[in-house]
């Protein structure tokens, strides 16, 4: 054969052809070219150790000559293939020439696919990258090719997505490397001027004596003893001690000013102060302090429980008024007087409610059961130490030291974080009372916004199964970062006072008890069956985390790991990012949550009846795009007739063949109701309707939460919530990207904003037509 036998480009067959803005060529042979290659090579008898020793002739050759297009030809060539133009020169010599082609077989012709064929196959490849045999050859039939052109084309195609991606994904982890690199360096110059939090000088980052490490640990001792002397003489002289400066002299302080990297339209992270987990539990010397603390606490909301006039008198909105003369004159001995700038909210409210009373003390005994019960107020909640698990096999004198953080369902309301110790006492009636009374003056915070005096609830046993409860609600606040519309809903003691803890706890007890009832016929979708004990209280567990996790969303508890962004439209409405990475709770990616609240001419039972109808939810929901929703599956989970947890089908009449669900609960009370909703596999429903776990179930809940715009008022002999208004939170999650590295563009904030706004006056126009 000839020497540097070259193949014309014009005669070299393509990977895959495309048009101008279509599929360009790929490097290296595709499925038929190397197929051909093979035939080839057998069919001119050339062996493994020729070609080796060709393979190892060419290495050489490339690494001695500058000349690599030559040396791979002649390589190519000693392998027996040849070139398009050389097979036409032979065939216009004569028939013997002929012969010999039909000996060594023809070639197949290359195909360039037109225009419309490869427009077709692209459209056909964003909905099913991976086609079976049957729509190959329907395709193939429909452009006028073979099935396995069309199945080479697929191939070809999915290779060049995924070199696509992975130059994409290299960037971004190029990028991501540099940012932290930058990061790194900011922080080591961020540590050179660090100071020392203990006695405010530098900080020494290198190994420090001895000597002075004890003398850095007497001076924090000395300091807390100082504080809590300081609080003693505050109690019982009823005015603050003078505080002491250090003569020291103390070098300029400096902070940490690290320049966090912002996301891409600018924000910041909420928790930046966490009084939660800075405070840590009592010392030793604390504790006897925190027992008497506790024993005095106790004896005061038993007589604030019991006793009404003249301590409480009552208001014109039929609830309990403090009179503050009073009760300075019956507890002298209290937490001292309110600190400057702060607002008193006390509350007294007794109920009934269905579950034992041995139940209910265990349940606020418990942090994790007593966060639960009440998610929709404690935000989070930790014992940092038990002083005492009780005597006698119960919780009869168990106290212990508690954090936790209250909130209300509204992103225009701060939370209340609060340091207490609580105390549980069975008295000699029988009755249990459990208190809560803040520690704030034995370790003082700059970032103290609340202040619990003793607060709490007796409890006493009713027969079947009832339990009478008498709760007190008593803190100091500032009421400072409060929006105007919900002021007289927060300053009258209903979103944080007794009123709503007692509607709460009647409401949950409700829903437990439906948990064990028995008498819920079944109901059948697409073999989608309510069965047995099990399904139903997996059901109702998956509707509780979904309440919880609209909550989440919606409140401003600095528990959360969202990040607030900035530059949306409007100022009252909260635009937050989260990324989902392992969460079994959420679906993987970028999940984005808006959340606003409104006011309402309306009252609350009215609104809450028109957004848990699903026969007009389509005036509204524009994620239903119009289709007709049909109940499926009802669990009542209360007496009122609105609080129930249901399945939603969504579409048109004839169709039955949905994969997707929508888990909704609706649930109301005279404080705060609750429609809320997030879409379900079919699968996944059925997993848990057959008693599965629903942790395992990924769930993006969206809603509503509703409240009284103000107090009770006369209404002609009946009360109504409020001056007649309500007071409506929207909050949507909605999934912008499935890959949790992915950048978030502008794009989808201003998606998700203009959906929130576009729902509001949905709800606001269809709501004063519906509910005049």
């Amino acid at each position: 054969m000839q020497a540097g036998m070259q193949f014309p480009s014009s005669q070299m067959p393509p990977t895959y052809t495309g048009n101008a803005a279509g599929v360009g060529s790929c490097s290296g042979l595709s499925v038929v070219q190397e197929n051909m290659m093979e035939n080839h090579q057998l069919q001119t008898g050339i062996s493994a150790s020729s070609i080796n020793g060709n393979m190892m002739e060419g290495q050489v050759g490339i690494r001695g000559s500058t000349s690599n297009g030559d040396q791979m030809a002649a390589m190519m060539r000693r392998e027996g293939i040849e070139s398009h133009s050389e097979s036409e020169k032979q065939e216009g010599t004569d028939g013997s020439d002929d012969q010999d082609l039909n000996k060594k077989g023809k070639r197949k012709a290359y195909h360039r696919h037109t225009r419309q064929q490869i427009q077709r196959m692209e459209e056909f490849f964003k909905e099913c990258p991976h086609p079976g045999d049957k729509h190959r050859k329907q395709l193939g039939r429909e452009l006028g090719l073979d099935s396995l052109q069309v199945k080479f084309w697929f191939q070809n195609k999915r290779t060049q997505m995924k070199m696509q991606n992975g130059r994409a994904e290299s960037t971004s982890l190029r990028n991501e490397n540099e940012r932290l690199r930058i990061d790194n360096l900011r922080y080591k110059e961020g540590l050179n001027n660090v100071t020392c939090p203990n006695c405010g000088g530098p900080a020494v980052i290198k190994e420090i004596s001895v000597e002075e490490r004890h003398l850095r640990m007497e001076n924090i001792r000395l300091k807390e003893e100082v504080a809590r002397i300081s609080a003693i003489a505050t109690k019982y002289m009823g005015k603050p001690m003078p505080s002491y400066n250090d003569p020291s002299p103390r070098a300029p302080t400096h902070s940490l000013d690290f320049d966090f990297g912002q996301p891409e339209i600018g924000g910041e992270m909420l928790g930046a102060v966490d009084l939660h987990e800075s405070l840590n539990g009592p010392t030793e010397a604390d504790k006897p302090m925190i027992i008497e603390l506790a024993m005095e606490s106790m004896d005061e909301l038993w007589v604030m429980a019991r006793i009404e006039e003249p301590l409480w008198m009552p208001s014109i909105e039929g609830s309990l008024l403090l009179i503050e003369d009073e009760y300075s004159r019956t507890f002298p001995r209290g937490l001292g007087p309110r600190p400057q700038g702060f607002k008193t909210e006390a509350s007294r409210e007794c109920g009934v409610v269905m579950m034992n009373h041995i139940n209910i003390v265990e349940i606020l005994m418990d942090v994790n059961r007593w966060s639960t019960m009440f998610s929709s107020i404690v935000s989070r909640a930790m014992t940092l130490e038990v002083l005492s698990t009780g005597v006698a096999g119960n919780y009869n004198g168990a106290l212990q030291v508690m954090t936790a953080e209250f909130q209300i369902p509204s992103p225009l309301v701060p939370t209340r974080e609060c340091y207490f110790v609580r105390y549980c006492k069975q008295h000699r009636d029988g009755t249990w009372a459990v208190v809560d009374v803040s520690l704030d003056q034995l370790r003082p915070s700059p970032q103290l916004r609340c202040q619990r005096r003793p607060s709490g609830c007796l409890i006493q046993e009713m027969p079947n199964g009832y339990s009478k409860i008498i709760w007190v609600e008593h803190v100091d606040v500032d009421d400072m970062g409060i929006h105007n519309i919900y002021k007289p809903v927060v300053n009258t003691s209903l979103a944080f006072g007794a009123k709503r803890w007692i509607s709460t706890l009647d409401r949950q007890c409700e829903r437990i008890a439906s948990a064990l009832a028995m008498n819920v016929p079944p109901t059948d979708f697409n073999n989608l069956v309510v069965l047995n004990l099990e399904g139903r209280k997996s059901m109702l567990k998956l509707a509780e985390r979904m309440v919880l996790a609209f909550c989440t969303g919606v409140s401003t508890s600095k528990a959360h790991t969202w990040t607030t962004l900035s530059g949306n439209e409007s100022d009252n409405v909260r635009v937050m990012t989260y990324k989902s990475v392992d969460d079994p709770g959420r679906p993987p990616g970028i999940v984005l949550c808006a959340a606003t609240s409104i006011w309402l001419p309306i009252p609350p039972s009215r609104v809450f009846d028109f957004l848990r109808d699903e026969n007009l939810r389509n005036v509204w929901d524009i994620l239903s795009n119009g289709g007709v929703i049909k109940e499926v599956s009802h669990i009542a989970n209360g007496r009122n007739p609105g609080n129930y947890i249901s399945l939603l089908h969504v579409g048109s009449e004839e169709s039955h063949q949905t994969k997707m669900l929508l888990l909704q609960e609706s649930c109301f009370d005279p404080i705060a109701s609750y429609v809320v909703f997030a879409p379900v596999d079919l699968s996944a429903m059925k997993f848990v309707l057959r008693g599965g776990d629903p942790d395992c179930v990924s769930l993006l809940p969206s809603g509503f939460a509703i409240m009284p715009d103000g107090p009770l008022v006369d209404d002609g002999g009946l009360f109504e919530m409020g001056t007649g208004g309500s007071l409506l939170t929207i909050g949507f999650q909605i999934l912008v990207d499935s890959i949790p590295t992915a950048k978030l563009s502008h794009g989808s904030v201003v998606m998700v904003n203009s959906l929130i706004t576009c729902t509001i006056d949905r709800i606001k126009r269809e709501v004063a037509r519906h509910c005049p």
